[in-house]
């Protein structure tokens, strides 16, 4: 398949899960996840429609957001390194995986204006993830929000890998439901990331604004050298 097809083919199974789950059209948007692949493969996707996209190495969307078009959005879904938040902050539409209270501030430093961020959960316990415990996201969220110059969203999360991607449902209803709890104390959270490739659709069943998707668009990522 084209990286046109296998886009297309995307969209179509995504507004399939949002039916299914009797949400409304267009509630679960799709970040095109881009780390590793060239400009030239993102210019083939926004051909198509597509405006948002995912970077992971802060370097990469240094270099790829000056050569691309001004009204692609830019998605950070990396590990905030404190160093190279300012390859981040001046083109990220959203901020997708903060961890503690000076990543915000180091972010709104740098922005042009208002940026929205979500916090990263750490849902399975694994020592190779970073992520705040749920146990610890109240006084988080409560800090962040606290924060001239960004606006606390949403909450992301990553499941761990098992070969059935229905595992990953439990942790995607979590998500939601701490999302539903930070709410309920006053934070106007909207925004789920959760789901990529491999289990987007049960994501989707439990709530996801934004799901992060790239093998199933790109293909296998590219070397980085």
């Amino acid at each position: 398949m084209t990286l046109a097809e296998r886009l297309l083919h995307l969209r179509f199974r995504i507004d399939q899960a949002v039916h299914q789950a009797g949400r409304s059209a267009g509630s679960a948007q799709l970040v095109a996840v881009s780390k590793t692949h060239p400009p030239g493969a993102i210019q083939q996707a926004m051909a198509l429609g597509q405006l948002h996209f995912g970077e992971s190495y802060a370097q990469e969307l240094r270099d790829k957001a000056p050569v691309l078009p001004p009204e692609l959005r830019w998605h950070f879904i990396g590990r905030i390194q404190r160093n190279k938040i300012k390859y981040i902050a001046p083109h990220a539409y959203r901020v997708h995986g903060l961890t503690h209270v000076d990543q915000a501030i180091a972010l709104a430093k740098r922005a042009p204006g208002p940026l929205k961020v979500l916090l990263n959960i750490k849902l399975g316990g694994e020592s190779s993830k970073v992520g705040t415990p749920p146990a610890q996201l109240s006084e988080l969220a409560d800090a962040v929000s606290a924060v001239d110059g960004v606006e606390l969203v949403g909450l992301m999360c990553i499941p761990p890998f098992t070969e059935d991607p229905a595992d990953s449902a439990p942790y995607f209803a979590e998500l939601a439901e701490l999302q539903a709890q930070q709410c309920s104390r006053g934070h106007a959270m909207t925004e789920l990331s959760m789901g990529m490739s491999r289990d987007f659709p049960h994501a989707i069943a439990h709530g996801a604004t934004w799901v992060r998707v790239g093998t199933a668009i790109f293909g296998p990522r590219e070397s980085r050298t």
